[in-house]
Protein backbone atom coordinates (compact mmCIF):
# COMPACT_ATOMS: atom_id res chain seq x y z
CA UNK A 1 0.00 0.00 0.00
CA UNK A 2 1.67 3.30 -0.85
CA UNK A 3 1.69 6.39 1.31
CA UNK A 4 -1.18 8.47 0.00
CA UNK A 5 -3.58 5.39 0.20
CA UNK A 6 -2.36 4.86 3.82
CA UNK A 7 -2.28 8.49 5.18
CA UNK A 8 -5.84 8.19 3.49
CA UNK A 9 -7.52 5.56 5.32
CA UNK A 10 -5.30 6.70 8.34
CA UNK A 11 -7.59 9.77 8.25
CA UNK A 12 -10.83 8.20 7.37
CA UNK A 13 -10.20 5.79 10.31
CA UNK A 14 -9.59 8.72 12.86
CA UNK A 15 -12.00 11.17 11.39
CA UNK A 16 -9.47 13.62 10.48
CA UNK A 17 -10.74 14.24 7.23
CA UNK A 18 -13.40 16.93 8.46
CA UNK A 19 -15.10 20.09 7.04
CA UNK A 20 -16.10 22.49 9.63
CA UNK A 21 -19.65 23.37 10.39
CA UNK A 22 -21.53 26.28 10.35
CA UNK A 23 -23.24 27.86 13.52
CA UNK A 24 -25.41 30.03 14.41
CA UNK A 25 -29.42 30.34 15.18
CA UNK A 26 -31.66 29.57 12.21
CA UNK A 27 -32.97 33.14 12.06
CA UNK A 28 -36.08 33.61 9.76
CA UNK A 29 -36.63 30.56 7.51
CA UNK A 30 -38.65 30.88 4.02
CA UNK A 31 -40.74 27.79 3.85
CA UNK A 32 -43.86 26.62 2.42
CA UNK A 33 -45.15 23.09 2.59
CA UNK A 34 -41.71 20.89 3.12
CA UNK A 35 -42.17 17.17 1.79
CA UNK A 36 -41.08 14.73 5.07
CA UNK A 37 -41.50 11.48 3.13
CA UNK A 38 -40.69 9.34 5.51
CA UNK A 39 -40.28 6.29 3.02
CA UNK A 40 -37.29 7.74 1.60
CA UNK A 41 -34.67 4.98 2.28
CA UNK A 42 -30.84 6.45 2.52
CA UNK A 43 -27.94 3.43 2.03
CA UNK A 44 -25.52 2.29 3.82
CA UNK A 45 -22.46 4.35 4.48
CA UNK A 46 -19.11 3.83 2.83
CA UNK A 47 -16.26 1.41 4.67
CA UNK A 48 -12.42 0.94 3.63
CA UNK A 49 -12.63 -2.51 1.64
CA UNK A 50 -16.17 -2.23 0.21
CA UNK A 51 -16.73 -3.04 -3.27
CA UNK A 52 -17.58 -0.05 -5.60
CA UNK A 53 -19.07 -1.13 -9.21
CA UNK A 54 -17.89 1.04 -12.34
CA UNK A 55 -20.45 2.24 -14.70
CA UNK A 56 -21.08 4.13 -17.97
CA UNK A 57 -24.78 4.48 -18.25
CA UNK A 58 -24.98 7.46 -20.43
CA UNK A 59 -21.99 8.64 -22.99
CA UNK A 60 -19.04 6.74 -23.77
CA UNK A 61 -15.05 7.06 -23.45
CA UNK A 62 -12.83 6.76 -26.14
CA UNK A 63 -9.55 6.48 -24.65
CA UNK A 64 -8.40 3.76 -21.91
CA UNK A 65 -6.67 6.13 -19.58
CA UNK A 66 -9.69 7.36 -18.49
CA UNK A 67 -10.67 3.81 -17.10
CA UNK A 68 -7.47 3.48 -15.59
CA UNK A 69 -7.35 6.77 -13.91
CA UNK A 70 -10.78 6.22 -12.32
CA UNK A 71 -10.06 2.66 -10.99
CA UNK A 72 -6.94 3.76 -9.45
CA UNK A 73 -8.35 6.75 -7.75
CA UNK A 74 -11.06 4.49 -6.28
CA UNK A 75 -8.59 1.88 -5.01
CA UNK A 76 -6.53 5.23 -3.47
CA UNK A 77 -9.71 6.24 -1.17
CA UNK A 78 -9.61 1.93 0.08
CA UNK A 79 -12.13 1.04 -2.10
CA UNK A 80 -12.62 -2.50 -4.12
CA UNK A 81 -13.77 -1.85 -8.17
CA UNK A 82 -15.82 -3.97 -10.07
CA UNK A 83 -15.75 -3.22 -13.52
CA UNK A 84 -19.20 -3.22 -15.08
CA UNK A 85 -19.66 -6.13 -18.28
CA UNK A 86 -20.45 -3.17 -20.55
CA UNK A 87 -18.16 -0.45 -19.06
CA UNK A 88 -16.12 -0.08 -22.11
CA UNK A 89 -19.01 -0.36 -24.68
CA UNK A 90 -19.71 1.83 -27.57
CA UNK A 91 -22.75 2.74 -29.73
CA UNK A 92 -22.16 5.68 -31.06
CA UNK A 93 -21.73 8.61 -29.04
CA UNK A 94 -23.30 6.16 -26.40
CA UNK A 95 -21.47 3.86 -23.82
CA UNK A 96 -23.28 0.69 -25.13
CA UNK A 97 -26.52 -0.49 -26.33
CA UNK A 98 -29.73 0.71 -24.06
CA UNK A 99 -30.64 -2.80 -22.83
CA UNK A 100 -26.59 -3.08 -21.76
CA UNK A 101 -26.75 0.06 -20.20
CA UNK A 102 -30.10 -0.49 -17.62
CA UNK A 103 -28.66 -4.61 -17.30
CA UNK A 104 -25.64 -3.54 -16.24
CA UNK A 105 -26.90 -0.47 -13.74
CA UNK A 106 -29.66 -2.98 -12.40
CA UNK A 107 -27.34 -5.68 -11.82
CA UNK A 108 -24.88 -3.57 -10.00
CA UNK A 109 -27.81 -2.75 -7.62
CA UNK A 110 -28.77 -6.37 -7.55
CA UNK A 111 -25.51 -7.80 -6.33
CA UNK A 112 -25.33 -7.66 -2.70
CA UNK A 113 -21.34 -7.95 -2.68
CA UNK A 114 -21.44 -4.41 -4.25
CA UNK A 115 -21.64 -2.01 -1.69
CA UNK A 116 -21.84 1.12 -4.17
CA UNK A 117 -21.77 2.96 -7.52
CA UNK A 118 -19.97 5.49 -9.21
CA UNK A 119 -20.51 6.83 -12.89
CA UNK A 120 -17.33 6.80 -14.71
CA UNK A 121 -18.88 10.08 -16.78
CA UNK A 122 -21.92 11.66 -17.77
CA UNK A 123 -22.32 12.35 -21.49
CA UNK A 124 -26.02 11.85 -22.96
CA UNK A 125 -28.02 9.11 -23.39
CA UNK A 126 -28.95 8.38 -19.60
CA UNK A 127 -32.99 9.35 -19.80
CA UNK A 128 -32.80 6.08 -22.56
CA UNK A 129 -32.72 3.55 -20.13
CA UNK A 130 -35.33 5.31 -17.11
CA UNK A 131 -37.98 2.89 -18.53
CA UNK A 132 -35.80 -0.12 -18.53
CA UNK A 133 -34.71 -0.21 -14.93
CA UNK A 134 -36.38 -2.35 -12.06
CA UNK A 135 -37.02 0.06 -9.57
CA UNK A 136 -38.88 -2.49 -6.86
CA UNK A 137 -35.50 -4.27 -7.04
CA UNK A 138 -33.55 -1.12 -6.34
CA UNK A 139 -35.60 -0.29 -3.52
CA UNK A 140 -34.83 -3.42 -2.13
CA UNK A 141 -31.55 -3.00 -2.51
CA UNK A 142 -30.54 1.10 -1.76
CA UNK A 143 -26.64 1.87 -1.88
CA UNK A 144 -24.91 5.22 -2.79
CA UNK A 145 -25.27 5.73 -6.28
CA UNK A 146 -23.31 8.78 -7.54
CA UNK A 147 -22.39 11.20 -10.60
CA UNK A 148 -23.59 14.35 -12.09
CA UNK A 149 -24.26 16.10 -15.15
CA UNK A 150 -26.34 13.85 -17.97
CA UNK A 151 -26.33 10.95 -14.53
CA UNK A 152 -29.31 13.76 -13.34
CA UNK A 153 -31.36 11.95 -14.83
CA UNK A 154 -31.15 8.77 -12.97
CA UNK A 155 -31.02 10.79 -10.22
CA UNK A 156 -34.46 12.27 -10.57
CA UNK A 157 -35.82 9.03 -11.41
CA UNK A 158 -34.67 6.64 -8.91
CA UNK A 159 -35.93 9.43 -5.85
CA UNK A 160 -39.03 9.82 -7.95
CA UNK A 161 -39.76 5.83 -8.45
CA UNK A 162 -37.52 3.93 -6.02
CA UNK A 163 -37.49 6.42 -3.27
CA UNK A 164 -33.85 6.21 -2.15
CA UNK A 165 -31.38 9.05 -1.39
CA UNK A 166 -28.36 9.78 -4.68
CA UNK A 167 -25.65 11.66 -4.46
CA UNK A 168 -24.64 14.40 -6.92
CA UNK A 169 -20.84 14.60 -7.09
CA UNK A 170 -17.33 13.33 -8.87
CA UNK A 171 -17.88 10.46 -11.87
CA UNK A 172 -15.33 8.39 -12.06
CA UNK A 173 -13.16 10.41 -14.59
CA UNK A 174 -13.65 13.72 -11.93
CA UNK A 175 -10.50 15.23 -10.95
CA UNK A 176 -9.84 14.59 -7.73
CA UNK A 177 -8.25 17.40 -6.12
CA UNK A 178 -8.41 17.79 -1.73
CA UNK A 179 -11.41 19.87 -1.84
CA UNK A 180 -13.65 17.22 -3.90
CA UNK A 181 -12.00 14.51 -2.42
CA UNK A 182 -12.90 16.23 1.63
CA UNK A 183 -16.61 16.13 0.94
CA UNK A 184 -16.69 12.84 -0.63
CA UNK A 185 -15.44 11.25 1.99
CA UNK A 186 -16.67 13.38 4.52
CA UNK A 187 -20.20 12.78 3.49
CA UNK A 188 -19.75 8.83 1.80
CA UNK A 189 -17.25 7.27 4.78
CA UNK A 190 -17.97 9.13 7.50
CA UNK A 191 -21.47 10.31 7.41
CA UNK A 192 -21.06 13.89 8.46
CA UNK A 193 -23.60 16.22 8.89
CA UNK A 194 -21.90 18.55 6.16
CA UNK A 195 -21.54 22.19 5.70
CA UNK A 196 -21.49 23.49 2.39
CA UNK A 197 -19.32 26.45 1.59
CA UNK A 198 -16.67 27.49 -0.50
CA UNK A 199 -13.53 27.79 -0.27
CA UNK A 200 -11.99 30.73 1.49
CA UNK A 201 -9.95 33.20 -0.73
CA UNK A 202 -6.28 32.60 -0.76
CA UNK A 203 -3.82 34.31 1.34
CA UNK A 204 -2.41 36.21 -0.89
CA UNK A 205 -5.73 38.15 -1.95
CA UNK A 206 -7.03 40.95 -0.25
CA UNK A 207 -10.84 40.43 -1.05
CA UNK A 208 -11.94 36.89 -2.58
CA UNK A 209 -11.84 37.13 -6.73
CA UNK A 210 -12.35 33.76 -7.67
CA UNK A 211 -15.54 30.96 -6.19
CA UNK A 212 -17.32 34.17 -4.73
CA UNK A 213 -21.42 33.88 -4.34
CA UNK A 214 -24.15 36.40 -5.55
CA UNK A 215 -27.28 36.35 -3.07
CA UNK A 216 -30.16 36.86 -5.65
CA UNK A 217 -32.83 37.01 -2.76
CA UNK A 218 -31.77 37.26 1.46
CA UNK A 219 -33.16 34.73 4.00
CA UNK A 220 -32.71 31.34 4.54
CA UNK A 221 -35.40 28.18 4.06
CA UNK A 222 -35.53 24.33 4.57
CA UNK A 223 -36.64 21.27 2.34
CA UNK A 224 -35.43 18.48 0.34
CA UNK A 225 -32.30 18.90 -1.72
CA UNK A 226 -33.65 18.27 -5.20
CA UNK A 227 -32.29 19.38 -8.72
CA UNK A 228 -29.15 18.49 -10.88
CA UNK A 229 -28.31 19.52 -14.47
CA UNK A 230 -30.46 22.63 -15.63
CA UNK A 231 -30.75 20.90 -19.52
CA UNK A 232 -31.62 17.61 -18.41
CA UNK A 233 -34.19 18.52 -15.57
CA UNK A 234 -36.25 20.15 -18.08
CA UNK A 235 -36.02 17.16 -20.54
CA UNK A 236 -37.61 15.07 -17.59
CA UNK A 237 -40.72 17.22 -17.69
CA UNK A 238 -44.34 15.51 -19.28
CA UNK A 239 -42.43 12.58 -17.61
CA UNK A 240 -43.47 9.73 -15.18
CA UNK A 241 -39.75 10.27 -13.83
CA UNK A 242 -39.70 13.95 -12.64
CA UNK A 243 -40.15 14.46 -8.88
CA UNK A 244 -42.01 16.66 -7.06
CA UNK A 245 -40.41 19.99 -6.13
CA UNK A 246 -42.81 21.48 -3.53
CA UNK A 247 -40.98 22.54 -0.79
CA UNK A 248 -37.74 21.50 -2.12
CA UNK A 249 -34.53 23.34 -2.11
CA UNK A 250 -33.45 23.07 -5.90
CA UNK A 251 -30.12 23.34 -7.03
CA UNK A 252 -28.82 23.42 -10.71
CA UNK A 253 -25.90 23.65 -13.03
CA UNK A 254 -24.83 23.45 -16.01
CA UNK A 255 -22.36 23.56 -19.21
CA UNK A 256 -21.74 24.74 -22.62
CA UNK A 257 -25.31 26.22 -23.20
CA UNK A 258 -25.07 29.76 -25.03
CA UNK A 259 -27.34 32.05 -22.40
CA UNK A 260 -29.99 32.55 -24.74
CA UNK A 261 -30.85 28.55 -24.34
CA UNK A 262 -30.52 29.14 -20.49
CA UNK A 263 -33.47 31.64 -20.60
CA UNK A 264 -35.43 29.43 -22.38
CA UNK A 265 -34.91 26.15 -20.17
CA UNK A 266 -35.53 28.95 -16.88
CA UNK A 267 -38.41 29.82 -18.72
CA UNK A 268 -39.63 26.24 -18.58
CA UNK A 269 -39.27 25.87 -15.38
CA UNK A 270 -40.91 28.80 -14.99
CA UNK A 271 -44.24 28.06 -17.17
CA UNK A 272 -44.54 24.48 -15.78
CA UNK A 273 -44.85 26.03 -12.50
CA UNK A 274 -42.16 24.29 -10.76
CA UNK A 275 -40.25 27.63 -9.65
CA UNK A 276 -43.21 28.26 -7.65
CA UNK A 277 -43.20 25.22 -5.35
CA UNK A 278 -40.18 25.13 -4.51
CA UNK A 279 -38.61 26.77 -1.07
CA UNK A 280 -34.74 27.90 -2.38
CA UNK A 281 -32.89 28.15 -5.13
CA UNK A 282 -29.40 27.58 -5.59
CA UNK A 283 -27.41 27.91 -8.83
CA UNK A 284 -24.06 26.11 -8.91
CA UNK A 285 -21.41 26.75 -11.72
CA UNK A 286 -22.75 27.49 -15.54
CA UNK A 287 -19.52 26.41 -16.84
CA UNK A 288 -18.98 28.11 -20.50
CA UNK A 289 -22.00 29.33 -20.48
CA UNK A 290 -21.57 32.58 -23.03
CA UNK A 291 -23.18 34.70 -25.35
CA UNK A 292 -24.68 33.23 -29.15
CA UNK A 293 -25.38 35.17 -32.08
CA UNK A 294 -24.63 38.38 -32.87
CA UNK A 295 -27.68 40.76 -31.35
CA UNK A 296 -25.89 40.71 -27.99
CA UNK A 297 -27.32 38.69 -25.05
CA UNK A 298 -28.29 39.29 -21.29
CA UNK A 299 -25.85 38.29 -18.95
CA UNK A 300 -25.99 34.80 -16.67
CA UNK A 301 -27.37 37.33 -13.93
CA UNK A 302 -29.48 38.49 -15.62
CA UNK A 303 -31.20 35.73 -17.03
CA UNK A 304 -31.64 33.89 -13.09
CA UNK A 305 -32.70 37.40 -11.88
CA UNK A 306 -35.49 37.94 -14.34
CA UNK A 307 -36.48 34.41 -12.89
CA UNK A 308 -35.57 34.13 -9.55
CA UNK A 309 -36.11 37.44 -7.65
CA UNK A 310 -40.23 38.35 -8.17
CA UNK A 311 -40.46 34.47 -6.28
CA UNK A 312 -39.07 36.43 -3.19
CA UNK A 313 -37.32 32.95 -1.62
CA UNK A 314 -33.90 32.74 -0.86
CA UNK A 315 -31.67 32.28 -3.23
CA UNK A 316 -28.01 32.37 -4.69
CA UNK A 317 -25.83 31.46 -7.21
CA UNK A 318 -21.63 30.76 -7.71
CA UNK A 319 -21.69 27.40 -5.33
CA UNK A 320 -19.24 24.63 -5.83
CA UNK A 321 -21.58 22.43 -7.89
CA UNK A 322 -21.47 21.79 -11.93
CA UNK A 323 -18.24 20.94 -14.14
CA UNK A 324 -15.71 22.32 -12.36
CA UNK A 325 -13.02 20.88 -10.84
CA UNK A 326 -13.46 21.58 -7.24
CA UNK A 327 -17.01 20.44 -6.45
CA UNK A 328 -19.10 19.25 -3.47
CA UNK A 329 -21.12 15.69 -3.21
CA UNK A 330 -24.53 16.49 -2.26
CA UNK A 331 -27.43 14.34 -1.22
CA UNK A 332 -29.94 14.22 -3.46
CA UNK A 333 -33.65 13.66 -1.53
CA UNK A 334 -31.72 14.77 1.88
CA UNK A 335 -33.32 17.45 4.22
CA UNK A 336 -30.97 20.53 4.01
CA UNK A 337 -31.02 24.54 5.21
CA UNK A 338 -29.95 26.82 2.99
CA UNK A 339 -28.64 30.65 4.01
CA UNK A 340 -28.56 32.79 0.56
CA UNK A 341 -26.56 35.80 2.60
CA UNK A 342 -23.75 33.52 3.45
CA UNK A 343 -24.03 31.31 0.20
CA UNK A 344 -24.06 28.34 2.44
CA UNK A 345 -26.42 25.21 2.51
CA UNK A 346 -25.71 22.54 5.29
CA UNK A 347 -27.75 19.07 5.86
CA UNK A 348 -30.34 18.87 8.65
CA UNK A 349 -30.08 14.71 8.55
CA UNK A 350 -27.32 12.04 8.24
CA UNK A 351 -27.74 10.92 4.46
CA UNK A 352 -26.85 7.57 5.44
CA UNK A 353 -27.30 4.92 8.25
CA UNK A 354 -24.05 3.96 9.74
Amino acid sequence: MDVPRRKFLHQLSTGTIMMPLIAGDTGHLHSKLTPSDPQVLKPQKLRPGDVIGLISPAGAVYESEPYEVAKEALEAMGLQVKLGKHLKDRYGHLAGEDDDRARELNKMFSDRNVHAIICLRGGFGAARILDKLDYKMIRKNPKVFIGYSDITALQLALYKKAGIVTFHGPVGISSWGKFSLRYFSNLLFNNQLMSFKNPPKQESEWVQTENRTRTIHPGKARGRLLGGNLSVLCGLMGSAYLPSFKGSLLFLEDVNEELYRIDRLMSQLQLSGLLDEINGFIFGKCTRCLPGGGYGSLTFDEIIDHYIKPLKIPAFSGSMIGHIDSKFTLPVGTEAEMDADKGTFQLLERALHD
